[in-house]
Formats: structure tokens, sequence, C-alpha cells
């Protein structure tokens, strides 16, 4: 710790997830197939952010108070019960392993003690993550998956993958396992088991200096960050911020942390390429919401953020985040956000009205059951919405299947009714719940 410690001291003072899969019906989107309401979509991202020019529309401070609330507690504050929400869930009589065959009651028994809950919110330490890392329901790297015989289920769908938590986030942790492989964490949107090699501890005045400093923002993904020695750290992932050492016309210095002897925590005066990073959040105009969304759409759907991809709700978390805008991990927490609209009992049509009239373009999500995306604007007085989806759903001779989408796109709300398969039932428009203006 006393590394840390005189690190910050030196520099700091000086500066929905929809479920769906490939099951019994599968396709998979190819060049040659057209499907209405994507297909004819510009996928350009500067086709819809021409009158954008806002300014900020929130606050770093807003923003930290959420980022940092890991580091801002004593002791762990979620209900045992919602922290074993998975072991209530998930059993013998539902559950398949990676080879496709139902798991037995051994292996849940095993996970069960290995969980070593009767030691929930006893150890209750700050720490902060090395690497990114997935955020499991069980301390395994094992996959859970329902009936993969069934439209919606099996791959890519392992139900363990909670989330991840990027490098050198703020956690907070609960106990070990049993077997002291895992840790229970806590992190600013989500909840569950981490490897206990992949963090290190920090303590409150450490934690607290951290916070006073002014921060930098990741602006773009998988970009390796170095030790001045030119030792590989960690890959960045956009959203997250860092403290500023200083700064010159082409670098950010920024402290991370790096684990180096025995879990002692190490602070590293890291060089950032200013190409990649901002000072504080960006302003909402044009320039810069066509940088974020660049970088997402070059994204892949992953369930939960399995393969260092970005499921729906996560692809909103991530860009939102840069101009201060937090947001919750899951779909129905994110729908609760700003001023909320109600769709429900509507027609297609009054729907359609209603986002028309009171969407605000890059500011309005839209949810239905399992899955949200963002309201763009207009084209041709069609509605285009920005979205990280699986796939969409298809019903023949009574199968249910998936068009396999499996990328970020812009697309309208009735993206595929084209498809000679296409489930109308399951349409975006149809199943619309709410919209919610999260700046408002």
């Amino acid at each position: 710790m006393k590394y840390l410690y005189l690190f910050l001291a030196l520099v700091l003072m000086s500066g929905c997830s929809q479920k769906t899969s490939q099951t019994v019906s599968y396709q998979k989107m190819n060049k040659a197939q057209s499907v209405k309401g994507l297909s004819e979509i510009s996928q350009d991202v500067s086709s819809y952010t021409r009158t954008i020019n806002k300014g900020y529309i929130s606050s770093l401070e807003k923003f930290t108070i959420m980022y940092f609330q890991p580091w801002n507690i004593e002791k762990m504050d979620i209900p045992l019960e919602n922290a074993m929400w998975a072991y209530k869930t998930f059993d013998a009589t539902n559950s398949y392993g990676e080879n496709l065959q139902p798991l037995d009651e051994q292996f849940f028994n095993a996970i069960k003690e290995n969980s070593n809950f009767v030691s929930y919110a006893t150890l209750n330490k700050r720490a902060i993550t090395l690497k990114k890392l997935d955020i499991r329901a069980f301390p395994t790297s094992r996959p859970v998956l329902r009936d993969p015989g069934k439209a919606g289920e099996g791959f890519p769908f392992d139900y363990m993958q909670n989330s991840t938590v990027a490098a050198n986030k703020p956690i907070f942790v609960s106990h070990y396992s049993k077997d002291k492989e895992w840790v229970f964490v806590k992190s600013s949107f989500a909840y569950g088991w981490v490897k206990s090699r992949d963090i290190v501890y920090v303590d409150k005045k450490c934690t607290d200096r951290w916070q006073k400093a002014e921060q930098v923002f990741i602006l773009k993904d998988n970009e390796p960050l170095y030790t001045p020695e030119k030792d590989f750290l960690f890959k960045s992932t956009l959203g997250t911020m860092f403290p500023l050492i200083n700064q010159n016309d082409k670098e950010f210095h920024i402290i991370t942390v790096a684990d180096y002897k025995l879990k002692e925590p190490y602070c590293v005066n890291t060089s950032l390429n200013k190409k990649i990073a901002h000072h504080g959040i960006l302003k909402f105009n044009a320039k810069n919401i066509n940088l974020i969304m660049e970088q997402l759409l070059h994204v892949n759907y992953g369930w939960g953020g399995i393969y260092n991809q970005r499921d729906c709700s996560s692809t909103l978390r991530d860009f939102f985040a840069p101009f201060g805008i937090w947001l919750p991990r899951n779909s129905y927490q994110q729908s609760k956000i700003g001023k909320v609209i109600s769709l429900e009992n509507m027609s297609d049509e009054k729907k359609v009205e209603t986002i028309k009239k009171y969407g605000v373009p890059f500011e309005t999500l839209l949810y239905k059951k399992g899955h949200i995306a963002l309201y763009v604007g207009t084209k041709n007085d069609k509605i285009i919405i920005f979205q990280n989806v699986w796939g969409i759903k298809t019903l023949h001779n009574g199968v249910q299947g998936r068009f396999i989408i499996g990328k970020t796109v812009f697309s309208t709300l009735e993206m595929g009714n084209n498809l000679s398969d296409f489930d109308e039932s399951a349409s975006f428009l149809k199943n619309l719940k709410s919209m919610n203006i999260v700046t408002r």
C-alpha cells in the first residue's frame, strides 16, 4: 500500500438484452439478402447528427458520484437474497453445460459450497480491477445455458455472464469463495464473482485522492496501455476514467494501477495519446457523438459483454458515459432513467406519433421487455433507432427461430418485416412499452 500512497501523494497534488440465439431455425445475414428496415438504412452516424450541437448535457460531478460509488460504502450493501439470485434461478432441472447436456445436481451443490455465502459481507474491502473482467453469477468460468433446443436459448447466452467491468474500475469486495479463487464484488452497475488474482486492494485514503483528481475519459476501445518501460498493462475501454497527472500537446499522463508484488498496489505513470482520450466530459455535439458512436458500430453482439463485446444495454451505457450520463446495467433499469413516457396499450400508429412528438434524438431510449434501443431521429418520415441486437424473431410452420444480425446497427422499428417467416407478434414496434428521455 505504501507504493500507492507515495505515488498519489506526489502526483495528484501536482496536477437485453434480447435473449435470442441459433436454434431450431437459424439464418444469418448476408450481402445478397435484403432486410427491410436495415439494408436501405444508412449506417453512417453522421447522417443523423448534423443538427445536434447542445454543449454539455450533464456534469462530471453527477457522473463521478455513481462511478465511484463502490469506494464510498463501508459494508456490502446488496441484500444477501439479491446476491444469491442465480442460486434460486438455476438448478439441475433447467440448466445445460458447455456440451449442451443437462447439468447435474452435483455441479450445483459444489458451486453453492464453494460460494461461501456464510462469509457474505465480512471482508468489506475497497479494490480496483487490474484488467477487464467478466462478472459471473456463479464462481465458475463454465457456462450455464438454457435448453439449446429452444429458440432464444443456448449459445451465446451463458447466463453466468452477468456483465464485464473494465480495467482500473472501482469495486467493493464482500468475501472470498471457499477456494479463494474468486471474490464476490460490487461495481457501480453490477455485482457478482470475479477472479481474485485480477484485483488489488486499496484503502479509503488512496481512493479519496484518486476521486479528487482531475479525470481523463477514454474515448476508444482496445488501445494498449503501457508502463514507462513499455510493459503491457491492459487495453482501454470506452467510457472509463483515470486520474490526470499532467499533459503536453500530444499526451495525457495518467495514473494506472498495476499488480507487480503480491497484491501490493503499484501506481504507474502512463502516457495516453490525446486522440483516444479527453480531459473531462464531452460536449453533446455532432462531432463528439460521431466519434463515440463510431467506436460502438465496430462491436458485435455479446451477451453480458462476453468475448469483449457488448449487448444492448452495455452499448448504451458506454455511449452516454463520455458525456457524463451514468446509466444502470440492464435494459429495464435503464428504461426508468429521466422522463418516462408510457407506450403501453397504444396502437402502433399512436406509438410512432408519440415518439415523433416527444422523442429527443440521441437522448431518448425505447424499451421493450428484454431489449432497449436509442432513438436517433427520423429519416424519410421513418423513426430510426440505434441498437445492438442478436437477431429478428422468426416463425415457420409453428417453429420459432432467429434471423441473426449479431451487431450494432441503425434500423427502423420494424426491421425485417419483409422476411417470409417474420414473426409479426414479436416486432419491436408492437412490443414497445415505454420511452424515456435520459437528460430530463
